[in-house]
């Protein structure tokens, strides 16, 4: 952990936010050694950031002392080179406690996932992101999505609170999220506030989300294909619209198509995808269950068309 803002440390680095999938050995229990292997080599590839624990990462089916090992084993693989958010979910008590883990951990912030099952109105949020915000020493990230979605009033008080860095939407209404953008601008100037793109592959709404001022985006595919995810990111960039053409096209609108066939696939799928590229990370753990093999054999005919696109050229 340093002392860096997060905001800043978000932002230094040009490469999508890396959610790493949790690996699990033959016994079901937890690989921290092959965790450490995989968070290092999306490090390698380029991620701006590693979001440890997370959705991807199975936040929901881990245990508290899972949890703060695999934190731990993340910010050791990174070894301080980008900085390590963890996810703090469930109710206030216990978000709270993952938070405080997460920071025992050496994590440098906070994703806070959705309340558990209830579905508060606005002033219980704020009091539920605000008690956790002052719980450690942690900069967090909102996560909205499901039962949490902010009224852009209510992220203007979120914004005024030090420790809340930024907004991940997971709800993709660009509506909201513009009236968001321009009420923190307008009620809480010269604030810092960061907006991420955190729909499930992110890169389908990428250009969309760029109009409007958000270019941070969680990336799932970097997981398993990184060249092809680094590839994207880089032409979205620089603006090499023919480049991002070819890959939705080709690439990550197909994903989405074979993402849709199932429920959890934008964890399970990702965490195959891991394991067609030669990592062993294990299968899910339930309630989720594993992709039919049909739509495993497509997701590896998918990656070898998306890496031959590379070979195409600009």
């Amino acid at each position: 952990m340093t002392t860096a803002p997060l905001a800043d440390r978000l932002t230094r680095v040009q490469g999508p936010l890396f959610f790493p999938v949790t690996p699990f050995g033959p016994d079901g229990s937890l690989d921290p050694d092959l965790y450490r292997t995989h968070v290092r080599a999306g490090v390698d590839a380029g991620a701006a950031a590693v979001f440890s624990c997370c959705g991807t990462g199975e936040f929901h089916a881990l245990t508290p002392e899972e949890f703060a090992v695999a934190v731990a084993a993340a910010v050791e693989a990174t070894g301080g080179e980008v900085p390590v958010l963890a996810g703090a979910g469930y109710g206030t008590a216990l978000a709270v406690r993952y938070a405080r883990a997460a920071e025992a951990a050496g994590a440098d912030g906070l994703l806070a996932m959705p309340p558990y099952l209830v579905v508060p109105d606005q002033a219980g949020l704020v009091r539920h992101y605000t008690e956790l915000a002052l719980a450690t020493a942690l900069d967090l990230v909102v996560y909205q999505r499901d039962n949490a979605v902010f009224t852009p009033e209510t992220v203007v008080e979120l914004a005024r609170i030090p420790r809340i860095a930024g907004l991940k939407d997971g709800l993709g209404d660009l509506d909201l999220l513009q009236r968001t953008v321009s009420a923190v601008r307008r009620d809480v100037p010269g604030r810092d506030f960061l907006y991420f793109n955190g729909l499930p592959t992110a890169e389908l709404t990428g250009l969309a989300y760029r109009g409007i001022g958000v270019t941070l985006y969680s990336s799932a595919a970097f997981a398993f294909v990184p060249d092809v995810a680094m590839t994207f990111h880089q032409a979205l960039t620089r603006g090499d619209d023919k480049t991002v053409a070819r890959l939705l096209d080709g690439f990550f609108t197909p994903l989405v198509a074979l993402r849709n066939q199932g429920r959890g696939y934008a964890v399970s799928l990702v965490k195959a995808g891991v394991r067609l590229a030669g990592l062993d990370v294990g299968g899910v753990r339930p309630p989720l269950s594993d992709p039919a093999p049909a739509h495993v054999d497509a997701l590896a005919e998918l990656i070898e068309r998306g890496r031959a696109l590379l070979e195409e050229p600009a």
